[in-house]
């Protein structure tokens, strides 16, 4: 079990660059609604940090007039812009059977989910990635996209989350593996759950920076907990208590990245449902990664097991306390 310590060193070491900037890349949204026969009002965020010089813009049909916009506006960790078009042009089915699309992805690795929303009560929505530029309106909403689409940004989402990332780290590091491994990450699976289900479906509504020191906060305190020497106390022995309870905060942190990405309206249980998949294959997929990476790695590193042993818990605890300054600074301010 301690040997581990020494590959998750070396994991989060490649991490530090990207974790200063946790929560900072969601995917982007082109939300385009009908509001008149043939006039649409059009919704586009994107993240104001970039990876690339080449700028994210939505794509419509040229037939297309814009009548309105709005100069960009820098709102939280992204910026959104907006437009009203005219499509008389393009006939009665109006955008049905036009395409919509967003450029940039490929410069930028970047992802972008495609909602529409149609006057007579349709909805539509498509995950654009680089292989994936264009999105086909068609006359029938499909669920089998829901289910892929929404496990997909459920994979992005935790894994582009690198401090719901270093929790379950924290965790792996704190159990080990067999039977206390399953039952943490099972009590943490469900508390994230609860909440994540009750934000989205409108039970109650959180401050988001506080919720987000928050999060910074139970990473630092699992942080301390394995500096202890003396770990045989009620915590160590009860885990998943730890892990269920702080699962309640990340799971807002889920519903709030879901929010900013938006729900189809015809099929949000669907969509919900199949978010939370995602995230769980996300985590299981980190957990065996890591694992899986400690086994090929742990005899060549075993001469350098006391001096790499303290070293995750090490950054562990610092990139948490900077997020906790970060973030309550944020917080005061909000």
């Amino acid at each position: 079990m301690k040997r581990l310590h020494i590959l998750f060193g070396l994991v989060l070491g490649c991490c530090l660059v990207q974790s200063v900037h946790a929560h900072r890349f969601a995917p982007s949204l082109l939300n385009v609604q009908e509001i008149a026969p043939l006039q649409y009002n059009v919704v586009w965020k994107t993240p104001a940090q970039g990876v690339s010089n080449v700028p994210l813009q939505p794509l419509w049909p040229e037939a297309c007039e814009v009548t309105n916009a709005s100069a960009p506006q820098l709102e939280d960790t992204g910026v959104v812009s907006s437009w009203q078009l005219q499509c008389a042009a393009l006939g009665d089915d109006g955008l049905v059977g036009q395409t919509l699309g967003v450029s940039g992805l490929g410069a930028n690795q970047a992802s972008a989910m495609v909602m529409v929303s149609l006057l007579d009560g349709r909805q539509y929505q498509q995950v654009l990635n680089t292989e994936l530029g264009e999105f086909l309106i068609p006359a029938v909403s499909s669920a089998g996209n829901v289910v892929s689409d929404y496990t997909r940004l459920g994979i992005e989402h935790i894994w582009g989350g690198i401090d719901h990332l270093l929790f379950v780290f924290g965790l792996l590091l704190l159990v080990g593996g067999g039977s206390r491994l399953l039952w943490t990450i099972t009590a943490f699976t469900i508390g994230h759950s609860i909440t994540l289900s009750l934000v989205t479906l409108g039970f109650f509504d959180f401050p988001v920076a506080l919720v987000e020191f928050t999060i910074a906060l139970s990473i630092f305190i699992l942080a301390v907990e394995l500096t202890r020497v003396d770990k045989h106390d009620v915590l160590w022995r009860n885990p998943w208590w730890l892990a269920g309870g702080f699962g309640l905060l990340h799971g807002m942190g889920f519903a709030g990245a879901l929010a900013e990405t938006g729900l189809p309206q015809d099929n949000v249980p669907l969509a919900l449902l199949f978010f939370n998949v995602g995230i769980e294959v996300g985590q299981i997929a980190f957990i065996l990664v890591v694992l899986a990476l400690w086994f090929f790695l742990r005899r060549p590193l075993a001469p350098w097991q006391a001096r790499l042993r303290p070293v995750p818990v090490y950054i562990l605890g610092a990139l948490s306390a900077m997020w906790c300054i970060e973030r309550g600074l944020a917080a005061l301010l909000a």
